[in-house]
């Protein structure tokens, strides 16, 4: 990982792929960067502690509506905090897109293929390292974001290097293969203790019927990370993940990442007219979103996000669509800037913004405290301290997102 100053236009790739100058080009894209900075706002705004507000006034429906897009959904469904994820997913192929248009007309294939591979360990370990924080021993898990899109980065990158048919084939061939997976495996026992595997018995998400293939912790991806996870050190056997995420989730996040890299040509296609590349955007979006909703109604698979199901990558692909064409429609074709550059700042620097988040908020909040003391932050009553303690970290590590804008510091892998 290297921290770039540049003088012109950043060439940079980030966390999240091609990082984007926020002057706009023939080549890129501000609502790249502003849809990546959106949806790193996102997840930095845990930090602010919103869903707590439907705690604090209870019976207060917008409260509860800000709780329920602040938090994930415990099985079924879909919040706004759901689709941060698979957007951080579909902006690596979105922007893949751009950096192999570039990379090709300098590199190799296998120089492309040699990049990839080392991008994909990087992130990995990265991974691997921040969930590792504060721990005892190495926290060997393979679920999260980074991990996820490092397994899942250099067959992207592989299939990006071949002729474009392949990619809707290869989404295609994803999805069926691993919805087979989960409908042939076999169901558990009846006297199965699902207790055990963190699943009350009384828990109000079990599925039943055909369905029950993609229970929690009861299905072939659970079962594999049982074998996978216990081949690493660990201080304790693993059992089941308390969320339900599963390692194998990085072969549908694959998916997620073709249809960003499907995006991504369209976008990055100059002899197409902006009107043409909308359509498709928002065609696109509808026809996943039916294609899911259609697939959900009739049984055959749950839109699950914490397993990735095959009907969750149709779902939430579609709505990446949407927004990806929204951002474009308002920034590239329409021309409004001003009003994103808040976040566009953050989506410049994607990879330092993630960091930062993961790990020196804490930092940041103690000393807020111990230099201002707590008072500033009661103003709204010892209930609101968190949020607006919270509010006040993230601007914080937005100021320096700022000056390593201003500056052109653009931290690449």
């Amino acid at each position: 990982m290297t921290v770039l100053n540049n003088s012109a236009n950043s060439n940079s790739t980030t966390l999240l792929g091609a990082s984007h100058s926020l002057t706009s080009t023939s080549s890129r894209l501000l609502s790249i960067d502003a849809y990546r900075g959106f949806v790193m706002f996102l997840m930095m705004a845990e930090m602010i502690h919103l869903s707590s507000l439907a705690k604090i006034y209870p019976n207060v429906s917008f409260f509860e509506w800000i709780k329920f897009h602040t938090t994930h959904v415990e099985w079924i469904g879909c919040s706004l905090h759901d689709l941060i994820q698979p957007s951080f997913s579909f902006l690596v192929g979105t922007s893949l897109a751009f950096s192999l248009l570039k990379r090709s007309a300098q590199q190799t294939n296998l120089g492309i293929l040699l990049h990839a591979a080392g991008r994909s360990l990087f992130l990995i370990f990265l991974g691997c390292f921040l969930r590792s924080l504060d721990r005892e021993q190495t926290n060997f898990t393979f679920e999260d974001t980074l991990t996820q899109i490092g397994l899942g980065y250099f067959p992207l990158v592989l299939v990006g290097l071949v002729r474009p048919i392949i990619t809707p084939l290869m989404i295609g061939f994803l999805l069926m293969g691993y919805w087979g997976l989960f409908a042939l495996y076999p169901l558990p026992p009846a006297d199965f203790d699902s207790g055990a595997v963190g699943v009350p018995a009384d828990w109000p998400h079990r599925l039943e019927g055909f369905q029950a293939h993609w229970n929690k912790n009861s299905n072939p991806a659970w079962a594999f990370d049982r074998w996978w996870l216990n081949l690493f050190p660990r201080k304790e056997a693993f059992q089941f993940n308390r969320g339900g995420y599963a390692t194998l989730s990085f072969i549908p996040t694959l998916a997620t990442m073709l249809l960003g890299l499907i995006a991504g040509r369209w976008l990055a296609n100059s002899q197409w007219k902006s009107k043409k590349k909308l359509l498709l955007c928002f065609a696109a979006a509808s026809v996943l979103l039916l294609a899911a909703w259609g697939t959900a109604s009739l049984a055959l698979c749950p839109i699950v996000k914490r397993i990735w199901t095959p009907t969750w990558t149709l779902w939430s692909g579609g709505w990446c669509f949407a927004l990806m064409g929204t951002f474009y429609l308002v920034l590239d074709v329409a021309k409004w800037e001003k009003p994103f550059f808040p976040i566009m700042v953050i989506g410049a620097n994607s990879i330092a913004s993630y960091v930062m988040a993961e790990t020196i908020s804490g930092w940041v909040g103690e000393n807020l405290t111990r230099h201002f003391g707590q008072a500033p932050f009661m103003l709204g009553g010892e209930s609101l301290q968190p949020i607006l303690l919270g509010a006040t970290t993230l601007f914080c590590l937005w100021l320096i997102l700022l000056w390593m804008y201003r500056n052109r510091y653009y931290v690449k892998i």
